[in-house]
């Protein structure tokens, strides 16, 4: 119950935070920013606030821990103490200390994943809509035989296959989540090569990467920034169910999916220990779709 308590208290204080700073932004900033803060809910706020916590936690990672990553400081699974706030792990080492390096490790590597899943599933995507023909018709045919199989699964596969390297580990979820964000990149774009304006471009001679570049991809933003947050989740949880099952980020490396699995037996005594890299993993994943969703609210035009 004391645990439960201080999970509540520490929301509620984020919450406070978040709406102290939503108040100071609304009082200081004009034009445009000033518009944004006025609709910005407090989930939103929230989720922001969240979000520039946790980078901050992985650059400052070497400031912050009390003690290094993969060093063995003590006994197995010691109880929380003055020395070792979260205790300590099975072979000894600092579980706060992990904690934060996690938050480096694992929310690093999913950006990079999310950010080369986006950069070749958008462009894939937008060129496939406004070549058509026989170039769209083959890669939406083997982005359809890749979506068939099961993603988890999948990316099981690959890995057995190529090793479980952190660049390994990075390229095969990025391709497996690229077929998600190309679908989605080639429907937003059927509907706007078909506009006026693109066959004005046309009949100036622009290229196709100029017409990519300047004329879809600005129309087609929004939906496209919503979807990355919502990947950043799915590719977040993916990184973290594949270190469960033992093939993601190899040990000693701090991973919260790891984490989880190396020190679940604790669950059994009654200890929390192996629920803080999990409620990590919670946190990052509603904040962001608090984020998220609200983009998607400003983008679709609705007001109260």
């Amino acid at each position: 119950m004391t645990f439960a308590l201080s999970v509540l208290v520490g929301l509620a204080g984020l919450f406070a935070v978040a709406a102290a700073l939503r108040a100071a932004a609304r009082a200081t900033l004009t034009g445009h920013a000033n518009s944004i803060a006025q609709d910005m809910p407090l989930t939103a706020a929230f989720g922001i606030l969240v979000i520039l916590i946790y980078p901050f936690v992985a650059l400052a990672a070497p400031v912050l821990a009390p003690f290094p990553e993969r060093e063995i400081v003590g006994g197995q699974f010691q109880p929380w103490s003055a020395e070792h706030p979260l205790g300590t792990d099975r072979i000894g080492r600092d579980m706060l200390s992990r904690l934060i390096y996690g938050a480096r490790n694992t929310v690093g590597i999913a950006f990079a994943t999310t950010a080369l899943a986006f950069v070749v599933g958008s462009i894939l995507g937008l060129w496939a809509a406004l070549t058509g023909g026989w170039l769209d018709q083959a890669l939406s045919r083997f982005v359809d035989a890749l979506m068939a199989i099961p993603a988890l699964i999948f990316s099981l596969l690959l890995l057995t296959i190529f090793g479980t390297s952190i660049t390994a580990l990075i390229l095969v979820i990025a391709a497996v989540d690229a077929t998600r964000v190309y679908r989605l990149a080639r429907a937003v774009a059927q509907g706007i090569v078909v506009m006026d304006y693109i066959e004005a471009a046309k009949l100036r001679g622009e290229r196709s990467w100029y017409l990519i570049r300047r004329e879809i991809l600005p129309n087609a933003l929004a939906p496209l920034v919503a979807e990355f947050g919502l990947r950043f989740c799915f590719v977040f949880l993916a990184i973290s169910s594949l270190s469960f099952l033992g093939l993601g980020i190899k040990p000693p490396t701090a991973d919260w999916g790891s984490m989880v699995r190396d020190n679940a037996t604790l669950i059994t005594f009654g200890d929390v220990t192996p629920l803080l890299p999990a409620g990590c993993i919670a946190l990052l994943t509603v904040a962001v779709n608090f984020v998220v969703d609200w983009q998607l609210y400003r983008a679709s035009g609705l007001k109260e």
